[in-house]
């Protein structure tokens, strides 16, 4: 029973860290505020080597709507700049010497109709890393041997747990999406 418990334990955490890699995913689509999260995906040639934006420099939100990027070294902000201009983001970046600041562009109903599109995609992405989780679980507990009432009620608990997880990713979608729709 303990490698019962184990292998749940084992799936429950697998089910969990999909869900925050969702979370993290999510976060990267730009909303009509400012967050440093957007320049998640953004990496720059910085000495030979690419870079996140973040670990070469500082970014803070000095209003909703902008983002004011410090590089720690200011001799990168015309990579910076460059990184910027090539990502998808569709921002433009004023640089004033000392920082690159981003002003994010009201967006237009047909741009959030485009993004809940995308919310989407990557809901259903993550719904079904979560059933796959679900299906090695169940061979994992196929694999143990267990008496035949034993194994069909872990098998339904596997189920509740799926279900569970899965109604927590269509919450985060829900909230997200109606972020992304507020004006």
């Amino acid at each position: 029973m303990e490698e019962l418990e184990m292998v749940l334990l084992e799936g429950e955490e697998k089910m969990d860290k999909a869900i925050q890699a969702y979370e993290h995913e999510l976060s990267t689509v730009r909303t009509g505020r400012a967050n440093a999260n957007l320049l998640d995906s953004i990496q720059i040639d910085y000495y030979g080597v690419a870079t996140p934006i973040k670990q070469i420099s500082s970014v803070s939100i000095p209003e909703s709507n902008q983002l004011y990027i410090k590089p720690y070294d200011k001799s990168s902000i015309k990579a910076i700049e460059t990184a910027i201009l090539a990502s998808p983001l569709g921002l433009t970046p004023q640089s004033d010497g000392n920082g690159i600041r981003l002003i994010l562009p009201k967006m237009t109903e047909e741009r959030r109709k485009e993004l809940v599109k995308l919310v989407g995609k990557m809901q259903e992405q993550a719904k079904v890393h979560v059933r796959n989780i679900r299906r090695e679980l169940n061979d994992d507990v196929k694999k143990l041997a267990l008496p035949e009432d034993d194994e069909k009620s872990t098998i339904e608990d596997v189920q509740k747990l799926t279900d569970q997880k899965i109604e927590k990713i269509e919450k985060i979608t829900e909230a997200k999406n109606a972020d992304l729709m507020a004006i």
